[in-house]
């Protein structure tokens, strides 16, 4: 994520990057010390998306300030 934005590491904090899920449980985050997008809890495809065949999980990203 740091990469494709163009922003050093120390960048993701001061500019207040964070990643927001649909509904209560956030599977996604940004890893602190890489900049990657990494799963922050457990993805249990069968209970998400039980008998649809195409499971989507959208998520957005925030970035504080002007890009």
């Amino acid at each position: 994520v740091a990469k494709d934005l163009g922003l050093q590491l120390p960048a993701l904090s001061d500019r207040g990057v964070r990643i927001v899920s649909e509904g209560r449980t956030q599977y996604f985050a940004l890893h602190g010390k890489t900049g990657h997008l990494v799963t922050a809890e457990r993805i249990d495809r069968e209970q998400l998306c039980r008998l649809v065949e195409k499971c989507v999980l959208r998520c957005e990203l925030i970035v504080e300030g002007e890009m």
